[in-house]
């Protein structure tokens, strides 16, 4: 349907005057996309056309306290930004595994033998939505990726929104850093409680400082929780959605 002629005189000087407006934030989100495949495809070459994996394991095992998967049998398992690397191969007990990224669609593009397989759902999300519906999930696992989103709070509401009532969100943040092309969010703890972790039954709080570069997840893994406030360092959350 075509605009009267006097909405049309009023609608192109303003879709012009917007664009400029609008064209540096579609760079934003274009530059962060690009920058992460680039990452991605780096970590491809360094594992030699098949990604490593087995390292999840014994970090996302750590991040919920466990000594194996068997807190996961049966159930429907999802992890938030999971890149092309097969995050929850390691998981065998589960019904179902999902992983949900902004870029899965791309990593099924570039890295297809690798993606199928992982024995995984890869899902894409929208930077504002993930198509899931309400409740489906019993535990969301969520490693080093909620400071890349470009809306937090909204993101936290989706996370909330997929999790069933009385499911486990299990997650990972990175804690007074400085914003980057990649990482657009400069989280604290003060941000995390606010949009996400006032509306869980807190199990679980672990706060300590970044590891050295070959090991960043060192400090936790070795029980060492020395850390400072305003210091830069990783969270490590795990919470029941409140029913």
């Amino acid at each position: 349907m075509k605009l009267p002629q006097q909405l049309r005189s009023i609608a192109v000087p303003v879709k012009k005057a917007l664009r400029p407006l609008a064209l540096p934030v579609m760079r934003l989100f274009q530059d962060k996309h690009r920058s992460e495949l680039s990452y991605w495809k780096k970590v491809y070459e360094i594992d030699g056309g098949v990604f490593k994996n087995a390292h999840y394991e014994r970090i996302m095992l750590a991040m919920a306290g466990e000594p194996d998967d068997t807190f996961l049998k049966g159930k429907v398992v999802a992890d938030f930004g999971c890149g092309p690397r097969g995050s929850l191969v390691w998981a065998k007990s589960p019904s179902l595994r999902i992983g949900i990224d902004v870029l899965a669609d791309r990593y099924a593009d570039m890295f297809t033998e690798n993606i199928l397989s992982h024995g995984m759902i890869y899902l894409k999300s929208t930077e504002k939505v993930i198509p899931l519906p309400s409740n489906c999930i019993d535990v969301v696992f969520s490693l080093n990726a909620m400071d890349h989103v470009d809306f937090f709070p909204r993101m936290c509401r989706e996370i909330l929104r997929i999790l069933k009532p009385g499911g486990s969100f299990i997650g990972d943040f990175n804690i007074g850093g400085n914003p980057t092309a990649t990482e657009p969010q400069a989280l604290n703890e003060k941000i995390v409680l606010e949009n996400l972790l006032k509306y869980l039954d807190i199990k679980s709080y672990r706060l300590t400082r970044w590891g050295p570069i070959e090991n960043l997840y060192g400090p936790f893994l070795e029980g060492d929780f020395s850390y400072e406030p305003g210091q830069a360092g990783l969270l490590w959350v795990r919470g029941l959605k409140v029913k």
